[in-house]
């Protein structure tokens, strides 16, 4: 869309960082698990994770097309909706992944809860104050983290038929 690189590489290594709060603390969640051993089946596998890594990137582009054509923002300023797009959009698809029936079906454990709490905040800390990147105003970082959330649920409805279709769990 811009013709350029959009992230520069601190803003990549605090979206690592930030993604491995979260999946660090998967390992402590309150999914059921299955009742019967799992066959890996790739290629169900495969196809579901295109199906929600495709809604991501839908997800993400369209959040970011706004930013691009209606505020109008230059290249440094989209840095920083690129940033708070991928990490709350990554929190979106750990909640969905993290469950095959539907997102709500189990709650999360008090760690899980808690890192993406901080991984949300972190976030929206630094590209508020504008630290590494442009800062964003406080109304287009909730505007995206409301975005993420309707996503969440979106792609929700997209996965559990998906995972039926598919004999995953």
């Amino acid at each position: 869309m811009t013709g350029q690189a959009i992230l520069t590489p601190p803003l990549m290594a605090l979206i690592m960082i930030i993604g491995d709060i979260l999946g660090l603390s998967l390992t402590t969640d309150n999914v059921r698990p299955s009742p019967q051993p799992n066959a890996w089946r790739v290629g169900s596998l495969t196809i579901a994770g295109a199906v929600i890594g495709l809604g991501q990137l839908a997800f993400c582009l369209s959040a970011f097309a706004v930013g691009a054509r209606l505020a109008g923002y230059d290249i440094d300023r989209l840095r920083t909706p690129a940033f708070v797009i991928i990490v709350f959009g990554n929190q979106a698809t750990t909640y969905n992944n993290r469950e095959r029936r539907r997102l709500w079906s189990s709650r999360p454990s008090l760690w899980l809860a808690a890192s993406s709490c901080v991984d949300i905040l972190i976030a929206a800390a630094l590209a508020i104050s504008g630290i590494a990147m442009a800062p964003l105003p406080l109304i287009a970082v909730v505007a995206t983290f409301v975005a993420a959330a309707a996503f969440a649920f979106a792609i929700d409805f997209v996965k559990v038929p998906v995972f039926r279709r598919l004999a995953i769990g």
